[in-house]
């Protein structure tokens, strides 16, 4: 062990840093950026330099991940992987879990209480990609230091330092924001926060949604997109009353087609749910003990509710971190293709990172499970080796719904790529449809209902490889499977040139 690694082990306010060892304590000012020299190795060495132990909260300070999410729990298994995890990782989360598979929370977790709803511990990361199940166990057997339920607040960039919510003072060498993203609500002044109101970030709010689900009889979801319509899926196997309401011409219009949409919208519609389209919420109503009862709309109109679910979005969590450089144009903190910020030993990963597109040559901030648990790995793979390639991720996005026992037909899609240029759309979604992005001749993005394993593993490829395709051969295909085959071919003539 080098003199200043035996330090870091005698003196408890030490920690390794890149460029030197920092011993800034709080009620020590004086020995703030203080650095030893290499011949220090023991305590009473210190001792004699007037070093002394301040009360840090953390014991692990080389790495501290703030955020306990997906892109957290997989950055730990990377740490894990590396040998860098025990007694130098910390994980600060607001949350009172170990990181977990977010995505659950809307779709299995869900589930009417007789058709086997998914709860933890079965979906801790990294089981949504087939790795091991990281219970709280799995930290504490891997030497990493978890604190619970205590947001970070504050922090000094100088100092290296952080402040969370119940006042501890924690310290760090390299820093990685992994801090996601919180739910877009409605003003409270229009009833965004009364009782019976619902928003889904993590698991306290959906079993608060749970526990009104059980009493409820009318269900109001205010947004069209993936949370809209995996909550609404999931209220119609509980056999509620279901309107979704929002202000789009069509569901999802980030991505579907109008026509992709409408075989959507059949689709729940004969499962029972309701739409409402190209309407806004003037407010929400209470009846006279508090609770709400209604949904109006600016057309005077009025839809009865006693459970509402609001889906309209997300925003990055970047408090208290704006410092270190917030992108106007996408929000999130800005990063590079490796993830580091504009400050030397940050970093930032998953849903609040704005990151270089590189395959689209734009900067952009992706809210999906699979860009947080790739940018996690990418991020602490550059921090641990000297690879330096730069991130290049191909966007994906999929939805599964009507899952749970007894439904009629499950509802798997994915998409990857960008949903730019003309469309061809195949298929009479029974079960399968295809839709397909052309951009001046190149074949630009894919997506696919309920595809084989085969067929869903050839979308990235055909995404990323970007074909030329003739477009008037790709209309006349008879099937799904037809026009898969014929987007691979011209995948391989392209190889072959």
């Amino acid at each position: 062990m080098s003199s200043v690694r035996k330090l870091m082990a005698s003196i408890s306010n030490s920690l390794p840093l890149k460029h030197g060892i920092s011993l800034w304590c709080p009620q020590h000012a004086s020995l703030n950026r203080t650095r030893l020299p290499s011949s220090f190795g023991s305590s009473a060495s210190a001792r004699r330099y007037g070093v002394v132990s301040c009360a840090f909260a953390n014991e692990n300070r080389e790495f501290v991940i703030v955020g306990g999410g997906n892109a957290a729990g997989y950055a730990a298994r990377t740490f894990v992987e590396h040998g860098m995890a025990d007694g130098k990782l910390c994980i600060v989360s607001k949350e009172a879990f170990a990181p977990y598979e977010r995505p659950a929370l809307t779709k299995g977790y869900l589930f009417p209480l007789d058709k086997k709803p998914a709860r933890l511990p079965g979906f801790h990361t990294c089981v949504g990609s087939g790795g091991e199940r990281q219970t709280p166990d799995w930290y504490k057997e891997k030497g990493i230091e978890m604190l619970y339920e205590d947001p970070v607040t504050g922090i000094d960039i100088e100092k290296q330092t952080l402040m969370t919510n119940s006042g501890k003072l924690l310290k760090y060498g390299s820093l990685i924001i992994a801090t996601g993203c919180t739910a877009s609500r409605l003003p409270d002044k229009i009833g965004g926060n009364l009782p019976g109101v619902h928003y889904i970030r993590d698991v306290a709010d959906a079993d608060s949604l749970i526990s009104s689900l059980e009493k409820a009889r009318k269900v109001v979801i205010v947004g069209g997109g993936y949370i809209g319509m995996e909550v609404a899926a999931a209220a119609a196997g509980w056999k509620l009353d279901t309107t979704i309401i929002f202000p789009e011409d069509h569901l999802l219009q980030r991505l579907f087609t109008p026509t992709l949409a409408r075989r959507y919208e059949e689709f729940y519609q004969e499962n029972g749910v309701k739409f409402v389209k190209g309407a806004s919420i003037k407010n929400i109503e209470a009846g006279s003990d508090g609770h709400v009862t209604a949904v109006k709309l600016e057309n005077g109109s009025t839809i009865e509710a006693d459970t509402i679910i609001i889906g309209i979005g997300a925003k990055p969590a970047v408090s208290p971190f704006e410092r270190v450089g917030i992108n106007t144009t996408v929000g999130g903190i800005q990063v590079d293709g490796q993830f580091r910020t504009s400050v030397p030993g940050i970093f930032a990963i998953g849903d609040v990172a704005a990151f270089p597109l590189k395959m689209y040559n734009r900067i952009a901030r992706v809210e999906h499970v699979d860009h947080a648990r790739r940018s996690a790995q990418h991020c602490i793979n550059a921090l641990l080796t000297a690879k330096t390639h730069l991130y290049d991720y191909l966007p994906y996005f999929y939805s599964r719904v009507f899952e749970y026992e007894g439904s009629p037909r499950k509802i798997w899609w994915q998409f990857f790529g960008d949903n730019v240029g003309e469309t061809v759309e195949i298929g009479n979604f029974d079960p399968k449809i295809a839709t397909f992005w052309i951009d001046s001749g190149k074949l630009k993005g894919v997506l696919l209902e309920s595809g084989s394993p085969e067929e869903f593993q050839l979308l990235p490829k055909l995404a990323r490889s970007q074909p030329h395709v003739d477009m008037t051969k790709l209309q006349k295909a008879s099937s799904v499977e037809e026009a898969l085959e014929l987007a691979h071919a011209y995948v391989q003539a392209g190889a072959a040139v």
